[in-house]
């Protein structure tokens, strides 16, 4: 059986129907004229890539995360208080306030700004990921940054709370950028780059943003994107094993919270 020309460890029975280059599932677009290799791909004016043909899970978390936005918004006094025991922080965990860690990642503060510029990023980086890779994959690289995220925000904020979306959209970002390399395409020429490092040169210069969230996030995403999508070109491993493996990581970030929190 012959092998994907850009995957030569994955042997694969499907050709690209544009230039015959045999292509694995990852390496597959489906456009109105059979499947096609990422190069030929791009010749077309609008391509279905496989896997999720809309980016389902993208809009349910943007739907989830701006419900929760205007549930506090709308809430009575009350709400002040949920709020708090569901953000972020070292005393928190220490109280035993487990789901912190992925709770504060749906929340974000009282102000529009901030969870206007973080949905529109879900939105966008959403729906270039999600159908790429599918949505078990991209969920499964969102939750991985959201964790990472909150132990990098725990990592380098001992006192206060944090909240937000942004640890997991910078690790979408950073999944992103690893993706792209993988499959052939250069992400200094689309400015997924230059977006990057302008979120990075906000979070160190703007107060009162978590730079410990953003980095640990970017981070998370850009490790359970290499493990998801560069680990069985390099090792002969079983399909199941790289999920099990970015599983981990999540696993670890979790873990990791609770030790800084407990240290502090």
């Amino acid at each position: 059986m012959e092998v994907c020309y850009r995957h030569p460890s994955r042997e694969t029975g499907v050709s690209c129907s544009n230039c015959g280059n045999p292509i694995c599932p990852d390496c597959m677009t489906s456009t109105s004229v059979g499947m096609r290799c990422p190069e030929c791909a791009r010749q077309t004016t609008k391509v279905k890539t496989a896997g999720a043909a809309e980016p389902t899970l993208t809009y349910v978390l943007i739907g989830v995360n701006v419900a929760l936005w205007l549930g506090f918004q709308l809430s009575s006094s009350g709400g002040a208080e949920i709020y708090n025991s569901a953000a972020l922080s070292r005393a928190g965990l220490r109280e035993g306030h487990v789901w912190e860690v992925v709770t504060s990642g749906f929340l974000h503060a009282p102000g529009f700004l901030h969870i206007f510029f973080n949905m529109l990023s879900l939105y966008i980086l959403g729906g270039l990921l999600e159908p790429a890779i599918g949505r078990l994959r991209f969920g499964l690289i969102y939750a991985v940054s959201l964790l990472a995220g909150a132990f990098g925000a725990l990592l380098f904020q001992p006192q206060g709370a944090t909240v937000g979306a942004s640890g997991a959209i910078f690790g979408l970002m950073g999944a992103a950028v690893v993706v792209m390399r993988n499959r052939g395409l250069n992400p200094l020429e689309n400015g997924l780059m230059l977006w990057i490092g302008l979120n990075l040169l906000i979070s160190f210069t703007v107060p009162g943003i978590s730079i410990g969230g953003h980095l640990g996030g970017l981070v998370g995403g850009a490790l359970a994107a290499l493990v998801l999508f560069d680990l069985r070109d390099r090792v002969r491993v079983p399909a199941q094993v790289p999920s099990m493996i970015a599983a981990a990581i999540g696993v670890l970030a979790v873990i990791g919270s609770f030790a800084v929190s407990a240290s502090a």
